[in-house]
């Protein structure tokens, strides 16, 4: 089994390569290749790739290229976990917006959009080129915002799964908190991409006890906390938000704290500098501690998990980003969300959903319609595109400020999109 990562000189990757060596009966990698523009870091990502894998005794090859033709070219699944412009453009993404008194966020809001216009048409290049080489390869996308990007592989027909890590992320804690087996919980995660509510949590899997009501009489703080949302609104809801709706519920309260403090950006840009000189490190053979504070938690499970029943044809059911097809009946087919879905050689299917309350699908289906509106203006460009899917957004939602914002992200991504 030949698995291709594009943006494989990325410092997630030995997180991935860890799960690779772990998990190597769930998925058996014989050949790993490393796909990525940065030769200096792919060096010393692929060197700390080929060492964990030979301290784990997995017999598995690691080699890396700039090339993704020949990367991709015999691969049964790719992986994409690029990031276009780097963290510098992600730096500006969460500035430009608090300077007209919006979230700064990478993955939502108006720096969400701009990553999406980025991101969009290369990922659809390096699909066009899997397909050419190897029509049957599975993609794989990690790359945000892992929603608009999913319904752009799959409206051009593609066959590609979106994969997230916030319900793996929930389920960890859960499970910790319960005192239970992680593979002993199922969760009705639901919604879009980084717009989601655990709506139950359930021993034994999707027919299972629903254990949500105990987990929150029990640890309620300790959830409420890790999300920075008050206690009295998971009681009020009944269900757990993803820590992304913090900047919906509370959308006044995050600028002022982001205005405040250094940008996530930073923090990142630090943690990554350290990490790369480990990686230097010829001794190291182990993914560092310092990788956690980096993000991306248990991406390696839900990543090896998924491929494997892509390529296995197990029909596990797994947490993915596929496209609705009446899951969701307030929502267009084509719309992607993230819900619990069978998963096997044929892709995934979504397994049925309760009717979702009023309170949580009006918002769904506003950030439907916003995603609608920004692959059109990732596909086709053009400022008026733009201003049409940042005025749809409901953290921008007024004229004057998706005027301002448009001409701000124009300003700042010109080098990345040749119709600006």
């Amino acid at each position: 089994m030949k698995l291709a990562v594009v943006g494989g000189g990325s410092t997630y990757t030995p997180e991935l390569v860890d799960g690779f060596a772990r998990l190597r009966e769930t998925l058996p990698v014989e050949e790993l290749v490393l796909i990525d523009p940065a030769a200096d870091r792919l060096e010393l990502v692929g060197g700390l790739a080929r060492r964990i894998l030979a301290a784990q005794g997995h017999p598995g090859t690691v080699r890396w290229t700039s090339d993704v033709d020949e990367g991709v070219d015999g691969a049964d699944a790719v992986l994409l976990q690029l990031r276009v412009g780097g963290q510098a453009a992600r730096a500006r993404d969460e500035a430009w917006p608090l300077e007209c008194g919006c979230v700064g966020q990478e993955t939502t809001g108006a720096g969400g959009l701009a990553k999406a216009l980025r991101t969009v048409p290369v990922v659809l290049d390096i699909a066009e080129r899997v397909r050419r080489r190897n029509p049957d390869a599975w993609i794989v996308d990690f790359t945000n915002p892992v929603g608009i990007v999913t319904r752009a592989l799959l409206a051009e027909g593609h066959k590609a799964v979106g994969l997230c890590n916030v319900a793996i992320g929930f389920q960890r804690k859960f499970a910790k908190l319960l005192d239970l087996a992680p593979d002993q919980l199922a969760l009705e995660h639901v919604g879009l991409n980084h717009l989601t509510w655990e709506r139950a949590v359930r021993v034994g899997g999707p027919e299972g006890e629903d254990v949500l009501p105990r987990l929150l009489a029990e640890h309620g703080e300790a959830v409420a906390a890790d999300l920075h949302m008050p206690r009295a609104l998971l009681d009020r809801l009944g269900v757990v938000p993803s820590y992304y709706l913090r900047y919906f519920y509370s959308h006044d309260a995050v600028v002022a704290e982001m205005r405040e403090r250094p940008s996530r950006a930073t923090e990142v840009a630090a943690i990554e500098k350290q990490l790369l000189d480990m990686y230097a490190d010829p001794t190291l053979a182990e993914k560092p501690e310092l990788l956690g504070k980096r993000g991306g938690a248990f991406y390696s499970e839900a990543a090896v998990a998924l491929t494997s029943s892509l390529l296995r044809d197990t029909g596990d059911v797994q947490v993915v980003n596929t496209l609705n097809n009446g899951t969701l009946p307030f929502l267009p087919d084509d719309a992607v969300i993230e819900v619990p879905a069978t998963v096997d050689a044929s892709g995934a299917t979504p397994l049925p959903v309760r009717p979702l309350e009023p309170l949580f699908a009006g918002l769904v289906a506003h950030v439907t319609g916003y995603e609608h509106l920004a692959l059109e203006a990732a596909l086709k460009g053009g400022r008026g595109r733009v201003f049409d899917a940042l005025l749809s957004h409901p953290l921008v939602g007024q004229i004057d400020r998706a005027d301002q914002l448009t001409d701000a992200l124009l300003a700042h991504n010109r080098e990345h999109l040749p119709w600006a």
